[in-house]
C-alpha cells in the first residue's frame, strides 16, 4: 500500500511538472492575440466548464457557507492574481525565464508552512532548496545576456507569492472536501473574479488566429485543471513543502518545450542550471531511514 501511495505521488508530481512547463510556452503564444486579462479569463472559463461537467458526473457536494469567503480568497490568489500577473510578466519575459522566477513558489510556500503550520525543514532540505534556487538563477543568466528586475519580473514574483499562499493554506480544506472538490471550488472562485474582464472577450475570439485560440483551450483543459488536482493530491498526502518542491524542475522542461514549440533556444549555461536545480530537488526530497534523520530532516512535517 505504501509503495502504491509513493507511486501515485510520483505520477502526480510528473504530471504537474510537464503540464505546467508547457503552460509558460502556451501563454507566450496566447499573448500574440489576447490581452493578459482575456487570456486568463478564457483559460479559466474553459477549465471551469470542464470541472463543472466532471462535478456533475461525480456529484461533488457544495461547500459550506462559512468556507465560501476563504474559497473566494484562495481562488482569487491562486488563480485570478497568479494567472493575470504571470500573463503580464510574460509580455516582457521569455517563457523559460518566467518559469525560473515562478520556481520561487516553493521557497515562499516552505517559509509560510514553517511560520503558520510548523512544517519543519532540516539542514538537508534547506541546502537542497538553496541549491535548487541557485540553479534557477544560473538558468536565467544563461537565458538572457543580462538579468534585469523589470516590471515583468516583479509581476511574475507576485504570481509566485500568490500561488504559494494558495498552496500553503489549502491543506485543511483539502482534508475536509477532498482534492477534486476543493480545487474545483477555487478555480470557479478565480473565474468569478475574472468575469470583470468579460467585455471584449467575444471580439477577441473572433479576431484571434485559430492556432492561438487552440493554445488557450489547451491551457484551460490541461495546465489549468490537471496539475492543480495533482498537486492538491500530493499536498493532501505529503504537505505543502514537498508538494511544491518539485516545481523547481519546471524551468528545465519549460526551456526544452519552448525550444521545440516556439524556437526559444536554451544556452549551455541554462542547461547547467537545470542540472543543478535537479540535484537540489533530489537532495531536498531524500529522507533518511534513521529515526534521528527523520526527526531532523522531515521536509513535510508529516509522517
Amino acid at each position: 500500500m505504501h509503495k502504491q501511495s509513493d507511486t501515485s505521488v510520483i505520477l502526480a508530481h510528473s504530471l504537474s511538472i510537464f503540464l505546467w512547463a508547457s503552460a509558460f510556452v502556451g501563454i507566450r503564444v496566447g499573448l500574440d492575440a489576447y490581452t493578459p486579462e482575456h487570456l486568463s479569463l478564457l483559460r479559466l472559463l474553459v477549465g471551469s466548464i470542464l470541472l463543472a461537467i466532471l462535478g456533475l458526473i461525480f456529484r461533488i457536494r457544495l461547500p459550506e457557507g462559512k468556507d465560501i469567503p476563504v474559497i473566494l480568497l484562495l481562488g482569487g490568489l491562486g488563480f485570478t492574481v497568479y494567472h493575470t500577473a504571470l500573463n503580464y510578466g510574460e509580455q516582457t519575459v521569455s517563457a523559460g525565464v518566467a518559469s525560473v522566477f515562478v520556481s520561487t513558489t516553493p521557497i515562499f510556500a516552505a517559509i509560510l508552512a514553517l511560520l503558520f503550520f510548523d512544517e519543519q525543514l532540516g539542514i538537508r532540505q534547506w541546502t537542497g532548496a538553496v541549491l535548487a534556487f541557485l540553479g534557477v538563477i544560473i538558468t536565467s543568466l544563461g537565458a538572457e545576456s543580462t538579468l534585469q528586475f523589470n516590471n515583468g519580473v516583479l509581476f511574475i514574483l507576485l504570481a509566485a507569492f500568490s500561488e504559494s499562499v494558495y498552496f500553503t493554506f489549502q491543506k485543511s480544506y483539502l482534508e475536509k472536501y477532498g482534492f477534486f472538490a476543493f480545487t474545483s471550488y477555487t478555480i470557479w472562485a478565480g473565474t468569478f473574479w475574472m468575469l470583470i474582464f468579460l467585455p471584449g472577450l467575444g471580439e477577441a475570439l473572433i479576431h484571434a488566429p485559430w492556432d492561438v485560440t487552440v493554445s488557450i483551450l489547451y491551457l484551460g483543459i490541461f495546465p489549468t485543471v490537471l496539475p492543480y488536482l495533482a498537486l492538491a493530491f500530493v499536498t493532501s498526502r505529503k504537505g505543502a513543502s514537498e508538494a511544491t518542491s518539485s516545481l523547481y524542475l519546471v524551468p528545465s522542461l519549460a526551456f526544452m518545450i519552448a525550444w521545440i514549440w516556439i524556437g526559444e533556444i536554451p544556452t549551455l549555461l541554462s542547461i547547467a542550471g537545470g542540472v543543478i536545480t535537479l540535484f537540489g530537488v533530489l537532495l531536498a526530497n531524500i529522507k533518511a531511514d534513521k529515526k534521528q534523520d527523520k526527526l531532523n530532516y522531515n521536509f513535510t512535517g508529516v509522517d
